[in-house]
């Protein structure tokens, strides 16, 4: 009888995923199906913000909070989804899903170190998300800095 093999140390921890990083289009994809609730919850923010200035806000010091209130929200949408799931609503279509570099739960500053880090890749015309096609283990600017990685779910039978 031949001997079972060693279990290799490339094989994914859990049997219904896969490790290998998503291919970039599966995450470009969940990005444009974010759009929708992150828009919900802006038109939310600013209406709060129209109510309480009984105007529409143009600029200025109100401007800049309002800004500001609608980039924390959206953090605080993507980073309880990560945090509780691993998945916001558009990520769930394509089965991806944000885990830690050993494939538990990532910590608070990791998901705030990649919300941050993936803004700013997109201020800079995706630049970080692009840079996955050449790191040599297909991982975005902001999987290297937060110590987080995406990984696309086996589908369900």
């Amino acid at each position: 009888m031949n001997p079972a093999p060693a279990p290799s140390s490339r094989a994914p921890r859990h049997p219904a995923t896969h490790s290998a990083s998503p291919l970039l289009g599966w995450r470009l994809l969940a990005l444009v199906y974010d759009f929708f609730p992150a828009l919900g919850l802006w038109l939310l923010v600013a209406a709060m913000f129209v109510a309480a200035h009984h105007d529409a806000i143009t600029g200025g010091l109100l401007g800049s909070l309002e800004f500001i209130a609608l980039w924390l929200v959206t953090a605080g949408y993507s980073m309880a989804s990560w945090r509780f799931g691993g998945q916001t609503l558009g990520m769930r279509p394509w089965r991806l899903q944000v885990v830690g570099a050993d494939g538990g739960v990532p910590s608070w500053r990791a998901l705030l170190v990649r919300y941050a880090v993936g803004n700013l890749s997109l201020l800079l015309g995706g630049l970080g998300f692009w840079w996955a096609w050449w790191d040599r283990d297909g991982l975005t600017w902001h999987d290297r800095a937060s110590g987080t990685r995406m990984r696309r779910l086996a589908k369900a039978d």
